[in-house]
Parts: C-alpha cells; sequence; structure tokens
C-alpha cells in the first residue's frame, strides 16, 4: 500500500514540474524529428503521470 502512495505522489509532483521541462524545447524550436520525438516523448510522460497522480490527496484543499 505504501508503494502505492509513493507512486501517486511522485505521478503528482511529476505532472506538476515537468512542462517547465519541455518549455525549452518549445522556445529553441521543433524543427527536427529528434526535437519532435523528444517533445511528444515528454508530453506522453507528462499526461501518464497526471493520470497516475490524479488521486493524491495532498492536492485538495481541505
Amino acid at each position: 500500500m505504501h508503494l502505492n502512495r509513493s507512486v501517486t505522489v511522485a505521478g503528482f509532483w511529476l505532472g506538476t514540474v515537468l512542462p517547465i521541462v519541455y518549455l525549452p524545447v518549445i522556445f529553441a524550436g521543433i524543427d527536427s524529428v529528434q526535437r519532435l520525438s523528444l517533445f511528444v516523448a515528454l508530453l506522453s510522460i507528462h499526461v501518464l503521470a497526471l493520470i497516475v497522480g490524479h488521486d493524491y490527496s495532498g492536492s485538495r484543499s481541505r
């Protein structure tokens, strides 16, 4: 049960912080297949992190 909570917490925080990581890719320009692949991979990881971290209880006001 503790592992499940840890994964949820990690997913929440990864989903919160990850946009900071892929913004430089956007600003540098997506002008090659490698950068496009990187951008799509980062967006996919972001969506997965948001799904996994959706049930994090620390994100809701009490």
